[in-house]
C-alpha cells in the first residue's frame, strides 16, 4: 500500500510531504507551549512549501 502510494506521488513529493506535516506537528507544539507568534510563523511554511510543489508539478 505505501509501495504504492509512493510510486503514484513520487519518492521526492513524499519525502516533502513528511516535511509539511513535520512543520504542522513542530508549529501546534509550538503553539501548545506557549510560544505563539513562532507557532504561527512555522506554521506559514507548510501552504507555502505546498504551493512551491505545485507551482513545480504544473510547470511542465
Amino acid at each position: 500500500m505505501i509501495k504504492n502510494f509512493i510510486e503514484r506521488v513520487g519518492a521526492m513529493n513524499c519525502v516533502m510531504l513528511l516535511v509539511v506535516l513535520s512543520i504542522i506537528v513542530v508549529s501546534e507544539v509550538l503553539f501548545l507551549s506557549g510560544e505563539k507568534l513562532d507557532a504561527i510563523f512555522i506554521a506559514f511554511w507548510a501552504p507555502t512549501i505546498l504551493g512551491f510543489m505545485n507551482y513545480l508539478k504544473y510547470k511542465k
